[in-house]
């Protein structure tokens, strides 16, 4: 399958609704590339079923979507799910994130400006202020806002009223969550990583929006070193794009793909040089672990939520890594992969894993 450049003028996608392309910068292209309906949606089936019958079933009522949470690795699509959420409702969405709501004011801000039936949506949510969080208690379920002024004997409570809304919280850390948060969502979805299939159909689409011009096996070698990540197939189409276009035709071919991609340090399992850093220091240094995460995290020069955030939940996912009472240690599969000579052969006791 080939997908050729699109003609001039505004494409039509698969649904037949049209999707208007936009030139420039890198943030242009991402509004872009982003779907804007559940059926453009690629991926995480039996949560678009489920949202799909949740927000019929609110249109119908004429009410508020009940409040979701969405949760897993970064880069799955929970931004853009939300968004596709309040355009399937037509209604408005605010977004925020937990850091940016740092007092009950900056709460009431954002909560006061809200239409009726309209989503707010907040990354991050498990980054919340305590106070702030507790706040966000009454106006979830009541929707009322408590607002405290003064202190001691001369304090007043300020109830302010608020209209329905949705709530959509989206957190990678989802065990920060306090459970009374976290029971107040009605909706809980945890998004999952991607099969290589539907990575494929996300390239062709987004190659279609990029006028790229793109076969089959291109397609299916980024996917292979996507990390089964949307984000991350995105950020490779584009870097494929670019060496295409200067080093070869303009056409990205599974050759032009390789070459690409192994020059951006990508290897053929997704894995970068950060991963292959932090296995082979596991497997080398720390005799194959266990290794504590603030140690590795110093050692490769990232910040430790980075690498519990952005890397281990893949890494982890796919074998090479796992985590342990101790810390973390690299597997049998890891050393297969990096070439390197496995240090608990000999059947030395692993820690108890978490």
């Amino acid at each position: 399958m080939v997908v050729g450049k699109a003609p001039r003028g505004v494409p039509v996608t698969g649904d037949g609704t049209s999707e208007r392309l936009v030139s420039g910068s890198g943030s242009d292209d991402d509004e872009t590339l982003r779907p804007r309906r559940l059926a453009d949606y690629v991926g995480q089936e039996a949560i678009k079923d489920q949202l799909s019958i949740a927000i019929a079933a609110a249109r119908a009522r004429g009410e508020a979507l009940d409040h979701v949470l969405l949760h897993g690795p970064p880069g799955l699509g929970k931004t853009t799910l939300s968004r596709i959420v309040a355009a399937e409702l037509g209604v408005q969405i605010k977004t925020t994130s937990g850091p940016a709501i740092e007092h009950q004011g900056a709460l009431a801000s954002v909560l006061t400006q809200v239409g009726s039936r309209d989503v707010v949506f907040v990354d991050e949510i498990h980054r919340l202020n305590r106070l702030v969080e507790e706040s966000l208690y009454p106006a979830m379920e009541d929707y009322v806002l408590d607002i405290v002024s003064g202190r001691g004997a001369m304090s007043s409570v300020l109830r302010l009223p608020l209209k329905r809304f949705t709530l959509i919280g989206a957190t990678t850390r989802a065990a920060l969550l306090t459970a009374p948060l976290r029971d107040r969502f009605g909706l809980q979805f945890r998004l999952e990583f991607y099969d290589i299939e539907a990575i494929e159909r996300l390239l062709v689409r987004a190659a279609r929006v990029l006028r790229v011009v793109i076969d089959g096996d291109g397609a299916a070698e980024i996917a292979r070193r996507s990390r089964r990540t949307p984000r991350v197939a995105l950020r490779l189409l584009r870097r494929v794009r670019d060496y295409a276009q200067v080093m070869a035709d303009g056409a990205v071919s599974r050759s032009v793909a390789v070459d690409a991609l192994d020059g951006l340090g990508i290897d053929r399992e997704g894995l970068d040089d950060l991963d292959r850093q932090l296995l082979t220091l596991l497997l080398v240094r720390f005799k194959g672990g266990p290794a504590g995460l603030e140690t590795l995290a110093a050692t490769v020069g990232e910040e430790s939520d980075t690498l519990q955030d952005v890397y281990e939940p893949y890494l982890i996912q796919q074998g090479y890594l796992q985590r342990t009472s101790r810390g973390r240690i690299a597997t049998e599969l890891a050393a297969q992969h990096l070439g390197l000579p496995f240090p608990h052969a000999d059947g030395t006791p692993q820690p108890r894993l978490l």
